[in-house]
């Protein structure tokens, strides 16, 4: 019988009520990567942010009997993850910095015609030097709803911040994400005001 990716209640179901160690290993592979970019966001330690990643999700692991109890497991994940790495710069004695060098921005490119092929790569690389400029704030904002998938009201608690500054926050980044596009293609995206 294939594999059935399940939705992230019954995987958060499974885990709880079964002990699922598929639905756990599932869970960790689809919520790993964009965890240690964030956690690798605040820690800038490669190393450090994995042993974050790694903690929430043995943490995880060892409470599954209380998981039916989170509301949103997404939320609950970046919080967590947050947590142990503010904790841990706490510890060390660092500044915390919420700065996203490290992350990327990938497009694919669905079109085998090699001029199509040649403008999507210029696109994503322009794209990626345009996000890697943003501000670090309007970065980190950008990459957590776009990349990571989360809603803007739940980026502005985990970070602390109004919802008015991360809609404002996203607004700069997606203008210059279309000048960036504009440039490149001579294209429109969004409207001026």
């Amino acid at each position: 019988m294939p594999y059935k990716r399940m939705h992230l209640p019954e995987l958060q179901h499974a885990i709880a009520t079964d002990d699922d160690q598929v639905a756990y290993a599932e869970l960790f592979a689809r919520f790993s990567p964009p965890l240690l970019r964030f956690t690798l966001s605040i820690v800038h330690r490669k190393e450090e942010a994995e042993e974050i990643v790694s903690d929430v999700f043995i943490r995880i692991w060892e409470k599954r009997k209380t998981l039916d109890q989170v509301q949103n497991l997404r939320m609950y994940l970046y919080v967590s993850a947050r947590n142990y790495a503010v904790n841990k710069l706490r510890s060390k004695n660092h500044r915390l910095s919420l700065q996203v060098e490290e992350l990327s921005v990938d497009l694919p490119c669905f079109s085998g015609d090699p001029h199509e092929q040649a403008v999507m790569a210029e696109i994503q690389e322009k794209l990626h030097g345009a996000v890697n400029d943003l501000p670090g704030r309007c970065k980190m904002i950008f990459k957590l709803v776009k990349e990571d998938g989360l809603q803007q009201k739940e980026v502005a608690e985990l970070l602390h911040l109004s919802p008015k500054t991360v809609e404002n926050q996203l607004a700069i980044a997606l203008r210059k994400l279309a000048e960036t596009i504009r440039s490149v293609t001579g294209r429109k995206f969004l409207k001026n005001n």
